[in-house]
């Protein structure tokens, strides 16, 4: 997983039209045959397809053109040329294709993963075949095949989670994933040990909640500071937010305040989605204190005490995210259902 990579540069090409053929029946017997040239082959196409068993974009950097193969010309005796190879590119779940250029969203494999046909291949170039007339028995023209199209692309992965963990550096959110999930991300008491996002899932009365850790955030992230801003992308997709905050941490107080301004900085949506805080760390001195204190200076949000190693706190918050998970549900599918239903 230190190879992780969420974005890659990478150029396609579809394939060219092969070109049409001059020919004519050469047969015996036959002295003034008349056209027989075929048409070229179709260029490939530029696929992409998504594979569920790929986590990561690395393999796109070692290999930064994809072209399909051009069409093949046409041969004489009405032979059309074999049309070219498509270019499949493989991609995970999650990810979305941009104009390298313009910045434009091309494609999003957020909600669909069927393939996607980004690039035709060119149409092959008619052969004299075609241009026989009552005037003109013999004719001399073929049709050259379409060229081919090349593009530049930025393919950019969002891991798909249900939830982002969201909190500062050794703020306990990796340990939490380890407690819930099968992930096993990296464990240790000093900062930055998450460089890399982290998927977990929790399974809740036979419903699957995803989970994402992603890297610590620091203040100033929106300016450049640190490594969570670069990877915030990854919680775009999310249902809701669980900001982990360590009441053993002497900034506890402030935590929450500064992490929403750099998330608001970075995309006002994230900051509008639902969330709860997790106060981690219950079980260190002046915990319960602390605990209060964040309740008090925010009434108006949700907030669940837990410890990793005690367990406290750890059954409420399972059932807060089955809960989260669920309301997000009803509200997509009433949302879906006006849309699909009007008055």
């Amino acid at each position: 997983m230190e190879k992780f990579a969420d974005e890659a540069l990478i150029e396609v090409a579809s394939g060219a039209g092969g070109n049409g053929c001059i020919a004519f029946r050469r047969e015996r017997f036959v002295p003034h045959g008349g056209p027989a040239g075929g048409d070229g082959g179709r260029g490939g196409d530029v696929i992409f397809t998504v594979r569920r068993d790929l986590r990561t974009l690395a393999h796109l950097r070692h290999r930064p053109l994809f072209k399909a193969e051009n069409g093949q010309d046409g041969q004489g005796a009405g032979c059309y040329g074999h049309n070219g190879e498509h270019a499949i590119i493989p991609v995970p779940p999650g990810t979305a294709l941009f104009d390298a250029d313009t910045g434009e969203l091309i494609h999003d494999f957020g909600n669909n993963e069927a393939d996607f046909v980004f690039l035709r291949g060119g149409n092959g170039g008619w052969g004299n075949i075609h241009f026989k007339s009552s005037i003109n028995q013999a004719p001399q023209k073929a049709l050259p095949g379409q060229p081919a199209i090349r593009k530049s692309l930025r393919v950019e992965l969002r891991l798909i989670a249900d939830i982002g963990l969201i909190g500062f550096p050794n703020a306990g959110k990796s340990s939490l994933l380890d407690r819930f999930t099968n992930a096993r991300p990296k464990i240790a008491p000093y900062p930055f040990t998450t460089k890399i996002p982290n998927l977990g899932i929790l399974t809740i009365a036979d419903r699957d909640i995803i989970l994402a850790d992603i890297p610590g955030i620091l203040e100033g992230a929106s300016e450049g500071l640190g490594l969570g801003i670069h990877f915030l992308k990854h919680i775009s997709r999310t249902a809701a937010l669980a900001f982990v905050i360590d009441v053993s941490d002497e900034h506890f107080i402030t935590a929450f305040d500064v992490l929403c301004h750099e998330l608001t900085v970075f995309s006002a949506a994230l900051s509008k989605k639902r969330r709860i805080i997790v106060a981690s760390k219950t079980d260190t001195e002046h915990a319960t204190e602390h605990l209060e204190q964040l309740k008090e200076k925010y009434p108006h949000e949700h907030i669940i005490g837990v410890s990793v190693y005690s367990g406290q706190g750890l059954a409420e918050l399972t059932r807060c995210f089955l809960q989260l998970v669920s309301n997000s549900t009803k509200n997509t599918e009433a949302h879906e259902g006006i849309r699909n239903n009007p008055v």
